[in-house]
């Protein structure tokens, strides 16, 4: 089964279980993979009946699935990477002395795969993020991009590397008028211009919002024109600074799933690389998640000394330490802190994560949320 054939019916599910919401989105990524306007018209028709028709749940499924059935025999050209299409080895970024700095950091990145880059403010997340996006220098190491010999100019370069940053630019006019112009400076003919724009305005949820100004928009959306103006431009590396800032929880998920699915396009696939105070959120989709703390670098499959043998558990509960201690009187527990208003225990390789779980629920113990950080970036917060 192609990688076109298993998006498409992974859609069909979604249908099948009445998810519509993430269903239709999807939906929308599978028409885009087909780069077929006729298919693109339809999606376009079929978005602008479901913003009109809310509660016609059981005609939308069937109408969804009738789009679905003819996206499926579309043949779909499958983009086949070879090649890292960003690496970047040993980087540092120095200050002067006694000043900031930043590395050594090595990353290499393939398309389709999404990075995450956390970690405390003023440790270096933005710095890094400059960096690979070409707009300011470094000490030592070596950038290299795959498609950088293939670029004509540095606009080109630009259009392939895409930088954003946390505050983006006022534009003016409308929201879809901003968007055709992005495609008319690459020569896109007016009714493709027009077809392609509106596709990418229904797969970004901004629908009800094309006729809008920057100033009627809310930060969020701001966010997501900036993400259709790019993708509309179609580049190799796009780099996101804290694109869950001013969002609310439900609209960060929602951003993510759909960076997620954006990025694993089956025929433009897109390597991205993103930075967020949002951590759990982040390793959710991340393929790899670098931590940065005082310039210096980890991922989350780093594992040394003694963290390599430990099960580390975070605990959110009212229950006391005596309590806690009480529970793990037969554990071979190293070590029990309270940080940041949680429990971090850590014990020995030889204790199971559901033998914890299990000891918790027979003292009857008050639990808010547990947590086994033993691989997540989480661990480099609390250690």
């Amino acid at each position: 089964m192609t990688k076109h054939q298993q998006r498409v019916t992974e859609v069909y599910h979604f249908f099948d279980n009445k998810d519509t919401v993430l269903g239709f989105r999807k939906l929308l990524d599978c028409a885009i993979d087909t780069q077929d306007m006729s298919i693109y018209k339809e999606a376009i028709d079929l978005t602008d009946w479901k913003e009109t028709h809310n509660h016609a749940i059981d005609e939308l499924i069937e109408n969804s699935k009738n789009l679905l059935a003819k996206i499926e025999k579309v043949q779909v050209k499958e983009h086949v990477s070879e090649h890292s299409v960003l690496k970047a080895k040993d980087i540092v970024k120095s200050y002067g002395s006694n000043r900031f700095s930043l590395g050594p950091v090595s990353v290499e990145i393939n398309k389709g795969q999404v990075y995450g880059l956390v970690g405390e403010n003023g440790n270096g997340k933005t710095t890094l993020l400059r960096i690979l996006a070409n707009e300011i220098s470094f000490n030592d190491g070596s950038l290299n991009y795959s498609f950088n010999e293939k670029s004509k100019n540095d606009y080109d370069l630009r259009t392939k590397l895409v930088y954003i940053p946390q505050r983006t630019e006022k534009w003016y006019g409308s929201l879809k008028d901003n968007l055709k112009f992005v495609l008319s400076n690459h020569g896109v003919s007016a009714e493709e211009n027009e077809t392609r724009t509106m596709m990418m305005i229904a797969r970004l949820g901004l629908w009800n919002y094309k006729h809008l100004k920057w100033s009627e928009l809310s930060s969020g959306y701001k966010m997501r024109f900036e993400l259709a103006r790019i993708l509309l431009r179609k580049p190799e590396i796009l780099l996101l600074d804290e694109p869950l800032a001013n969002l609310d929880v439900l609209a960060q998920q929602v951003i993510l799933e759909d960076l997620k699915s954006i990025a694993n396009s089956v025929n433009h696939p897109i390597a991205l690389i993103l930075s967020s105070q949002q951590l759990y959120e982040v390793e959710k989709i991340s393929d790899k998640v670098i931590f940065l703390k005082n310039g210096r670098y980890k991922d989350n499959s780093d594992a040394n000394g003694e963290e390599e043998s430990q099960l580390i558990i975070e605990i959110d509960t009212n229950e006391s330490r005596d309590k806690l201690l009480e529970v793990f009187k037969d554990f071979k527990l190293e070590k029990l802190n309270f940080n940041g208003g949680v429990y971090v225990a850590y014990f020995s390789t030889e204790t199971q994560f559901y033998e914890v779980i299990s000891a918790l629920g027979n003292a009857k113990a008050e639990i808010i949320y547990i947590r086994n950080i033993s691989s997540s970036t989480r661990r480099f917060f609390v250690n």
